[in-house]
């Protein structure tokens, strides 16, 4: 008695290949063979695309947040001074650094100062942050602290460069200085003066294009909260050298972040003594969570705690709602593009209907009518898929080439860092994305092809042979 053969025998790849082979006019089908690996093809290389631009843009976004910012802010309570005044400083803001920093999982603290400003130099105005911090803290900052897009050097930073001493007749010169208190002797007329500079600074790159300034120029903050006198607080107006200009990957940080040390910002912002927060670094930004609690305890009494989470947690989850509507958004072009092969073997099974009863007559079994079929359409699946991976990888990895070609084309401004933030448009290729279209794409090709497949195995021999 002959033994049945396995499944998917040799025998049965041959028939499949011949029928996907065929020309039309043998009753072949191979042009519409074309068209879904080209369908599929397309819509695979499309989700993958898709899923690497999201998580691109993701990473890009996380590290542009976690690269330039604290992890944790500690803030202070409100409270009031005697004179009734309201404040949200740490006067011992020193002793709360360090038994943070001793916070399992916490790797940096740094006190801060605050305020807002406005720069202007060149005839040019720009609004800007300024964060006072000190010199070795502002070094551990990864996204500002990088030597391959920064300029200048942070070994100036804070550092006063020398001024040259000036005669007493220039100071005589000066709006500052009363006649009536200057000797104008010849002795008096060459004593020599010298006139403290500021400290060097760091800017962003955005705020240095605005302004129009490099390194070794000078910007003028003005602050409307300035000295207090008796007429009321006037502005405090002061020069600074720039000495360090970062771009940190973000449009909004780097247009308006201006870094100034930790000392010099305490006298410009009057916060002598105090800091307006403290800067928490964690080695699993990820899990800032599980630290929130033990870095709340060890900040003692009268502090808030902030987590980066805190702060972008909402616009996080509007990206994942949006990916995940991509996600099924695209899922459906793919098995519209599947779907072709449905419509191509429901013709090929048509045209091969001759041949199913001979074949049947012959003695092939309905299972293996049913799988000749299945592997002209998941082979058409397959290979559609193995070539939208394909393109989709090297669409991911050549993304700036074909970025730039696109925005050549159409005469520039295609991306706007202003709207999106970021300066490029990122692509980031993951196995969970790749594995996952694939996934999509093989089984949606192994379901549909499924049904056609059924109809050619049940075709009654008889019947097809009814007219032959």
């Amino acid at each position: 008695m002959a033994s049945t053969p396995p499944p998917f025998a040799p025998f049965e790849w041959m028939i499949a290949w011949r029928y996907l082979r065929a020309r039309r006019a043998e009753g072949g089908v191979s042009v519409m063979t074309w068209i879904s690996l080209v369908g599929i093809t397309l819509a695979v290389f499309a989700l993958i695309a898709t899923l690497a631009v999201r998580s691109g843009f993701r990473a890009e976004f996380v590290d542009t947040i976690l690269g330039a910012n604290a992890h944790v802010t500690v803030y202070a309570q409100q409270r009031q001074d005697e004179d009734g005044r309201i404040l949200r400083t740490f006067p011992d803001y020193t002793e709360r650094a360090e038994r943070v920093a001793e916070v399992p999982g916490v790797t940096r603290v740094a006190p801060l100062v605050k305020g807002q400003v406005m720069a202007t130099a060149n005839s040019r105005n720009a609004g800007v942050e300024v964060f006072g911090i000190a010199a070795d803290d502002l070094r551990a900052i990864p996204r500002i602290a990088d030597p391959e897009t920064g300029r200048g050097t942070l070994d100036d930073f804070g550092v006063t460069p020398e001024a040259p001493p000036l005669s007493m007749p220039e100071i005589i010169e000066g709006d500052d200085v009363i006649e009536d208190d200057i000797d104008s002797s010849e002795e008096a007329e060459t004593i020599p003066f010298t006139v403290p500079p500021a400290t060097g600074i760091a800017i962003g790159s955005g705020v240095a294009r605005e302004l129009g300034v490099g390194i070794g120029d000078e910007i003028k903050l003005i602050s409307p909260d300035g000295v207090r006198t008796a007429f009321g607080v006037s502005p405090r107006v002061k020069t600074y050298p720039v000495s360090y200009i970062f771009t940190a990957g973000r449009y909004d940080i780097d247009r308006t972040r201006v870094y100034m040390p930790f000392d010099e910002a305490q006298l410009y912002f009057n916060r002598e003594g105090v800091a307006d927060e403290l800067e928490v670094m964690t080695s699993d930004p990820e899990r800032v969570e599980d630290l929130a609690l033990d870095i709340q305890q060890a900040a003692g009494t009268g502090a808030i705690i902030w987590t980066w989470q805190d702060a972008s947690g909402a616009f996080l989850r509007a990206l994942e709602v949006e990916d995940n509507v991509m996600f099924v958004i695209l899922s459906v072009l793919v098995l519209i593009a599947t779907m072709n092969i449905v419509s191509g073997l429901i013709m090929l099974v048509k045209n091969k209907g001759r041949d199913i009863g001979i074949l049947r007559t012959m003695g092939l079994t309905e299972g293996s009518v049913l799988r000749v079929f299945f592997i002209c359409g998941a082979f058409t699946g397959v290979i559609g898929t193995v070539m939208g991976v394909a393109l989709g990888c090297l669409f991911a990895i050549y993304i700036d080439p074909i970025f730039s070609f696109v925005n050549y084309v159409s005469g520039g401004g295609v991306w706007d860092p202003a709207v999106r933030g970021i300066y490029s448009l990122p692509a980031k290729l993951q196995l969970q994305d790749v594995a996952s279209a694939m996934a999509l794409s093989l089984g949606l090709s192994f379901v549909v092809t499924i049904f056609p497949a059924r109809r050619a195995a049940r075709m009654n021999p008889v019947e097809a042979l009814r007219y032959e």
